[in-house]
């Protein structure tokens, strides 16, 4: 009879596991000790294996611990598996859990001793409790080494966006990425929930905690962007396991989700990765707008390489002289700040989003400028991109004399001007021209003017906020440009109208 009774309790026992487990957070050691008790009559604790209770029924008799630590020291130390003694009136049966010392212990109270079947159960239980503690630690130990893999990922990123190859080998040594091995990559920005972003990097992984022969990397400021480094191959066939077929793997994604979107960069050079990220941060932007919700980015020749090299460089050298003496973390925190939202920026860099107003308060009072203003901020980022990726990079640095080859320094209109730009400027704004483009430029230049605040270009304009912004993503399918995430395409369009309404050089 009691055989039956103590299989029927196994059932229970299981059948109580796997209900905790169904529920996702892990067993409750607290519910397992509540059904042992109702099963044997009696009230029971698990004692952790530093003398602390760690989970108890409700009605155990804590005050009879301290009389028997002399027995849980010798159980949690191995030296024991299991004793009966006596507290008071109570009969106490304690049993040691798992195998490695200091282990935790079962410690079972009650009026009376257990009967052997009951005894069994306890020792069952205990059992139990002790593998999914293992378990625990197990899923514990997982997921910890899965936010080291993830962080790991994201520094090789970030040393690819920064063009350092070396610094990126230097921190995988022992486990190089085969992306490194490649000669170009294409940047695949994937827009999706933030849980199917986790779900996607851990399943597509391997086991260096890598993506095969690319990299899915959390974007930390903007937590619907997962960014996908692939290895472009020219040779690629099919396979899922090339460079083509995680790119095949990504478009299927956005066929089978409509709520994803997918924007893709251009080959480039490893060292290149933050002009092909650039890309498909328009990309995407691009690729929301259309049907299929994917969009490859359409090249077209960026502003900075055409203007006058000498005369560029010696503007930016003036522009940015007094931020000399300024910290290069300072500058590394503006140059994020002009294209990204602050408070993204603060989540790329783990500050908070008062540290990087404090940087900026520092770099306007030096310049004597608002970046609040738009058109500075992309007069300040043109200068940065023409000074290279720190600001002495530019011949002659921050010093020297105020103008070059004896010539007064130019002014930004006088770059700007040149035919090279106005021809830039003329092929940016082209998809413009139709009946509907002339309604986004019109509509685009209110908003410029209104420093990008939407609710503002709509009072301007008589138009609903909504409107103004259906007309911005519009833009940003027409122009392949980010409008409404990032400040790079912006700057773009303020440069292009700006030129536009300058006179050519004579």
């Amino acid at each position: 009879m009691e055989a039956r009774a103590h299989a029927g309790w196994l059932d229970e026992l299981l059948h109580e596991v796997r209900r905790q487990m169904a529920q996702g957070a892990g067993a409750d050691p607290r519910a397992v000790l509540d059904w042992l008790g109702r099963q044997i009559d009696a009230d029971v604790a698990l004692v952790g294996s530093a003398g602390a209770v760690e989970a108890a029924t409700t009605r155990f008799p804590r005050q009879i611990l301290p009389s028997l630590e002399p027995t849980l020291a010798r159980l949690a130390g191995g030296r024991m598996a299991a004793a009966a003694t006596e507290a008071g009136a109570l009969q106490v049966r304690l049993e040691a859990l798992g195998p490695g010392a200091p282990r935790p212990v079962l410690v079972v109270a009650g009026a009376s001793a257990p009967t052997p079947g009951a005894a069994s159960l306890v020792s069952h239980t205990g059992s139990v409790i002790a593998l999914l503690d293992r378990a625990q630690d197990a899923d514990t130990t997982f997921r910890g080494y899965q936010h080291k893999a993830q962080q790991l990922r994201f520094a090789v990123f970030s040393a690819l966006l920064a063009g350092d190859l070396t610094l990126a080998r230097r921190m995988t040594t022992g486990a190089v990425p085969a992306l490194l091995d490649a000669e170009r990559l294409r940047v695949y920005l994937l827009h999706c929930t933030v849980e199917d972003r986790d779900r996607l990097a851990q399943i597509h992984q391997d086991g260096a905690g890598y993506h095969g022969t690319g990299l899915m990397v959390h974007c930390p400021a903007f937590k619907e962007h997962l960014i996908c480094l692939v290895a472009d191959d020219a040779d690629a066939d099919a396979d899922p396991d090339t460079a083509h077929g995680q790119g095949t793997v990504l478009r299927r994604l956005v066929r089978e989700n409509p709520h994803y979107a997918l924007g893709i960069s251009s080959p480039y050079p490893l060292g290149a990765t933050a002009e092909a990220y650039g890309q498909a941060l328009h990309a995407l932007a691009a690729a929301r707008q259309t049907p299929e919700r994917v969009a490859a980015y359409l090249g077209r020749t960026p502003l900075v390489p055409l203007l006058p090299y000498e005369d560029a460089s010696a503007w930016a050298r003036a522009f940015l002289r007094p931020l000399r003496s300024t910290p290069r973390a300072t500058l590394d925190i503006t140059r994020l700040a002009v294209t990204f939202p602050r408070s993204a920026v603060a989540r790329l860099l783990d500050i908070s989003r008062n540290t990087v107003s404090h940087h900026l308060r520092r770099v306007e009072s030096t310049l004597g400028l608002d970046l609040s203003d738009v058109r500075t901020r992309a007069a300040l980022d043109l200068a940065f991109c023409l000074s290279g990726p720190h600001p002495d990079d530019v011949s002659g640095g921050f010093g020297g004399s105020g103008g070059h080859h004896g010539r007064p320094t130019p002014t930004l209109d006088e770059l700007l001007r040149t035919e090279p730009a106005h021809a830039w400027a003329r092929e940016f704004l082209r998809p413009l021209q139709d009946t509907r483009g002339r309604a986004l430029h019109t509509t685009l230049c209110a908003w410029i003017d209104a420093n990008t605040d939407a609710q503002r270009t709509a009072r301007h304009l008589g138009l609903s906020r909504n409107t103004v912004r259906a007309h911005l993503r519009a833009a940003e399918h027409l122009l392949s440009r980010d409008l409404l995430t990032t400040g790079s395409g912006i700057h773009d369009l303020v440069h292009a109208l700006h030129i536009t309404g300058l006179p050519p050089a004579g």
